[in-house]
């Protein structure tokens, strides 16, 4: 049995790689816009908006998890990223492409736009055109917006 390995993304961290994605594709720019994949992509690509001066952000709304937590199924488009087109002189941005099924969808909605994400794990990684860090497959990223900073109490405490 494999056990789960898990990444702690900090606020300070995932500002550092938006910036790093944003340095990447200003070479590639300038872009009329910025999709953001919601929701993990809504934060970078706020960041990576101001880090480019565009004030266009539109946003594309995928499902591709059940309610259940970490149950995927296929991919649903619930908000077209209207604005964009076809995605011409568009730069999508997501935090995380894992399987590469979400970002496939997007890709298809968006054919020529640019994709970019923070990170990128082996089954995903081939979809996305640029990635600012490459993590295992297997390894579960802890997002920010998805942790809660908790009291720990001293460890003197626990012994007796």
């Amino acid at each position: 049995m494999q056990t789960q390995r898990y990444a702690v993304v900090t606020w300070d961290q995932l500002h550092r790689d938006a910036r790093a994605l944003a340095e990447a594709v200003m070479p590639r720019g300038p872009f009329r816009g910025i999709v953001a994949v919601s929701r993990g992509g809504l934060i970078p690509a706020a960041i990576v908006a101001r880090e480019l001066e565009c004030r266009l952000v539109e946003c594309i709304g995928v499902v591709s998890y059940a309610q259940e937590a970490g149950t995927q199924r296929p991919p649903e488009i619930i908000k077209a990223a209207t604005a964009a087109g076809d995605g011409s002189g568009f730069l999508i941005v997501d935090d995380l492409v894992d399987s590469g099924a979400t970002a496939r969808a997007v890709r298809e909605a968006l054919p020529r736009a640019l994709f970019g994400c923070l990170y990128a794990k082996p089954l995903g990684d081939p979809v996305a055109d640029l990635c600012v860090a490459k993590v295992p497959q297997d390894t579960w990223i802890l997002f920010p917006w998805d942790t809660a900073p908790l009291f720990v109490p001293p460890m003197a405490r626990g012994k007796a």
